[in-house]
């Protein structure tokens, strides 16, 4: 087993390291100037280039910048922020972010396996019906539209939540954009789990477990629930990894300093800021590559029919 786990770790590593060089490259070879020249002559820029070494060999630039990220440096902004470290600002972003994120998370997959654990145990009536509608419409509504609409009825008609992001009233603040960034995640978890659910419910075992007279809420909990957990698992995987990092609209609209909201400014300011989008796209890939190594190493817990033999592979 720990074979096993240490192999996949170190895939992982590997992974992310052919990642960072892919972006690492594609951010050196990106059209468009990293500096405001609307501020600065060609002179100020060249200067600039050759300071922070971006006229040196890509592979000379790479290895210098893992050896800084490794150390816990990212390096500085070329536009945003007046040139303040990237660690300190993407500290910030990243609180903000993460915990607005991690209250989506647990409220859409809270609400999305209880809508969804409902509609199975009442498969063809009109609870059914009423999940099934209401998963459709949080999928096809994008996020940042039932962020508006929340706005407008509680903090334009009904003002009792700020209008917009308000740091120093964060428990308030966070309410409006985390139940509407939870509205997909809930959708989506309802609708998987309702469907799994039904399909393990016809399975042989479920029936020989009903023939036994095991029924209610041990039957749905030890059997139906347990079994139908590692497709909602993953497809819930990748929607942590979105919420975490926050929505690049939701963000905006409501002012909140998070990573989506950096993303946006580092791509459209005055300059693109190469340092920054690259610290962002790194930051993301660990987190989706992270999510998945536990998702993968979840599986075992999750379905005893999973094993890993002592040679590190899967029975």
């Amino acid at each position: 087993m720990i074979k096993y786990v240490l192999k996949r770790i170190g895939m992982a590593l590997l992974t992310l390291l052919i990642i960072t060089f892919l972006l690492f490259v594609l951010v050196r070879i990106m059209p468009g100037n990293p500096f405001p020249s609307e501020r600065m002559s060609a002179e100020q820029i060249a200067n600039k280039r050759a300071e922070m070494g971006l006229d040196d060999p890509v592979l000379v630039q790479f290895v210098r910048y893992m050896g800084n990220v490794l150390q816990g440096d990212f390096g500085k902004g070329t536009s945003l922020y007046n040139g303040a470290p990237i660690k300190t600002v993407l500290s910030t972003a990243i609180s903000n972010s993460f915990r607005i994120g991690f209250i989506a998370i647990l409220l859409g997959t809270a609400v999305g396996l209880l809508l969804g654990i409902t509609a199975a145990l009442n498969k063809g009536k009109f609870l059914d019906g009423f999940c099934t509608v209401f998963s459709i419409l949080g999928v096809c509504v994008p996020s940042y539209v039932f962020l508006i609409f929340l706005q407008y009825t509680f903090s334009f008609k009904i003002p009792f939540f700020p209008y917009f992001f308000d740091p120093n009233r964060f428990a308030f603040s966070s309410v409006i954009p985390s139940v509407s960034l939870s509205l997909f995640t809930m959708s989506t978890i309802a609708r998987f789990t309702r469907n799994e659910m039904v399909e393990v419910f016809d399975s042989d075992y479920v029936r020989l477990a009903e023939s036994k007279g095991m029924y209610g809420k041990d039957l749905v909990m030890k059997h139906v629930l347990r079994n139908a957990l590692i497709p909602i698992v993953t497809v819930l995987a990748p929607l942590v990894v979105d919420l975490l990092t926050g929505a690049l609209v939701v963000e905006k609209i409501y002012g909140i300093n998070g990573i989506g909201k950096l993303m946006v400014d580092a791509i459209a300011g005055e300059g693109i800021d190469y340092n920054y989008v690259l610290a962002l796209g790194i930051l993301y890939s660990a987190l989706y590559i992270g999510i998945m190594l536990a998702v993968d190493l979840l599986y075992g817990v999750l379905d005893p029919r999973i094993r890993v033999s002592g040679k590190g592979e899967e029975a």
